[in-house]
């Protein structure tokens, strides 16, 4: 990759490289269309493997674009045609075609069905996905067969095998690819400061880089070192033909992979003991279960209070269950079979059974949930840039757990697997009528204060409201006081204003529709009953508001609502 995103790139001198790791008889070479510094130079890595005067297997990567140098999925079915067409072109045939990353936006079954088609009709010979878990990996297996999977597998990262991915692909018979087997630069250093594979690979004559490439291998995977330099293309070339003993395997498995995986067959324990794992994205809720079981004598283990990684919560976990601790309770979101392993291996070899307890909270539920924790810790919406310092979650972070999520399953070692659905406190509060004022109460964004007009039928449709004794609230993304001053005047209504002040783009802030910090905010600020109220809006993001802020919606489209009789 590196040999054509480094923008101080020499062509001339990676041909040279490629060249020398053909001659040292590395035989499979790793690439995509988007190794390149950006959409005009889209397939700059597959030219340079195709300049070579022998052909390696090659396997390449579609399904990221790279609009001005970023890096942006794009898993349609059209796109991913058009892109193995443009590549088979570059590099002549295509011995294994992978979709670099999943789309969040499309369907992954759209995405297999598309490389399944590309197989079929003999524009790639062989498919697979990249960047994926176990659950993925079955997901796409119940739609075709699936010839190869590529993910970021080494020492510092090693959740493909905690997971169960890389057993998965073993009994299929699906060839495993690790990219960034050292972990990066950083990874690099670690391995540099590691004693035990410093002193093993002292003892066999051979670089602590080549040993952990060797480990790979003797894992069943493909390592895929990203040489750029002739002399670490002699070095991965060494460790192709190094065979390490089943006792430096052993070793180097006690090593690295300190936490046991557990086993996959059923584990039936007869105990009086118990450890309840609680998965679910962040404010799903867990927290509340946790202090239920606290309550009732359980040792609480969460990585928010008392820091570290979820490896050292499994660590705390193996010192309560020697301890004689009987009952045990962890929430910290669990949310991939790779981070469930650990405690699941650590609890069986105590002889305690797992109790799993899923919250099954939606994604908008948690979404309101982690704003009325904000408002409840803060008395407002933090900025951004507050977010991290005040320990609360940004929008991403939940988005980011719904990708990746993968359901527990009995498989991993569960005794039991149960959901739990989240059931809101009842409000209260008075009802009110929130309203998106752009397009709706006025015409369009004024040029000045002056300049703003209600739309006709707007003002009595509001007063209306107001008249039957009910509050009035909005939102808008002007700022001047002068405006809100102006508002006020058209109206001549009560009517608190909140705004999103954000600069457009991926959701930061919780304010932004269809987030719903706005409304929960105005709620608490002016005691309104959300699930009593009605939001009067036009479009999708209006509607979503709507339903992560527990209010019944109606588009302007339809008509402005009735207003309710003191009755009703």
């Amino acid at each position: 990759m590196r040999l054509s995103t480094d923008a101080a790139r020499d062509d001339a001198r990676s041909r040279t490289v490629l060249a020398a790791a053909m001659d040292a008889g590395i035989e499979l070479f790793d690439t995509a269309d988007a190794y390149a510094l950006d959409d005009r130079d889209i397939g700059h890595n597959e030219r340079l493997i195709a300049s070579l005067p022998r052909r390696p297997f090659v396997v390449t990567k579609g399904g990221l674009t790279r609009p001005d140098g970023a890096w942006v999925p794009n898993g349609r079915a059209r796109h991913l045609v058009a892109a193995a067409g443009a590549s088979a072109e570059r590099l002549g045939a295509i011995d294994l075609y992978l979709l670099h990353a999943i789309d969040p936006r499309v369907p992954l079954a759209t995405s297999v069905r598309a490389l399944a088609k590309l197989r079929d009709d003999g524009v790639v010979r062989a498919i697979g996905l990249s960047n994926i878990g176990a659950h993925q990996l079955e997901q796409a297996l119940a739609i075709t067969s699936i010839d190869g999977v590529e993910i970021e597998l080494g020492p510092y990262q090693l959740d493909a095998i905690r997971g169960g991915l890389v057993a998965a692909c073993r009994a299929r018979g699906i060839r495993v690819l690790a990219h960034r087997p050292f972990g990066g630069p950083a990874g690099v250093k670690r391995l540099a400061r590691d004693e035990v594979a410093g002193e093993l690979a002292r003892q066999l004559g051979v670089t602590p880089h080549e040993l952990v490439l060797a480990w790979l291998v003797a894992q069943g995977v493909v390592p895929l070192p990203g040489a750029t330099r002739i002399e670490t293309v002699h070095s991965s070339a060494r460790a192709q033909r190094l065979t390490l003993s089943p006792d430096v395997v052993a070793a180097l498995d006690a090593h690295w992979l300190a936490m046991p995986v557990p086993a996959r067959e059923s584990v039936a324990i007869a105990s009086d003991r118990e450890v309840v794992m609680i998965v679910g994205m962040p404010a799903a809720g867990k927290s509340t279960l946790a202090a239920d079981y606290a309550a009732r004598g359980y040792v609480r283990l969460n990585r928010d209070d008392r820091g570290g990684s979820l490896a050292d919560i499994a660590r705390v976990l193996d010192r309560e269950l020697a301890n004689g601790a009987a009952r045990v309770v962890l929430d910290n979101t669990y949310g991939t079979r790779a981070s469930r392993a650990a405690v699941i291996a650590v609890a069986h070899r105590h002889g305690v059974p797992v109790h799993c307890l899923v919250a099954t909270t939606s994604l908008e539920q948690a979404q309101a949930n982690a704003v009325a924790r904000m408002l409840e810790l803060h008395g407002r919406l933090l900025e951004p840039s507050e977010l991290a310092r005040a320990k609360l979650i940004a929008p991403s972070v939940q988005f980011r757990y719904r990708r990746s999520y993968e359901p527990p399953r009995a498989d991993e070692g569960f005794a039991r697997i149960e959901d739990l659905a989240f059931v809101p406190l009842p409000a209260t509060g008075r009802r009110a009528l929130v309203v998106e004022l752009d397009d709706i109460v006025w015409r369009k964004r004024p040029s000045s204060p002056a300049a703003l007009e209600l739309i006709p039928g707007a003002r009595d449709a509001l007063a209306a409201w107001h008249a039957a004794g009910f509050a009035l609230a909005g939102t808008t993304w002007l700022t001047p006081r002068e405006l809100d001053a102006r508002l006020q005047e058209l109206l001549d209504l009560p009517i608190a204003i909140a705004r999103c002040t954000h600069p457009a783009g991926p959701p930061v802030c919780w304010c932004r529709k269809p987030l719903p910090g706005l409304a929960l905010w105005l709620a608490r600020e002016h005691g309104y009953d959300l699930t009593a109220s009605v939001h009067v809006g036009k479009g999708p993001a209006d509607r979503g508001f709507a339903t992560r802020a527990g209010l019944r919606y109606v588009d302007i489209a339809d008509g402005w609502p009735a207003p309710p009789t003191m009755e009703t």
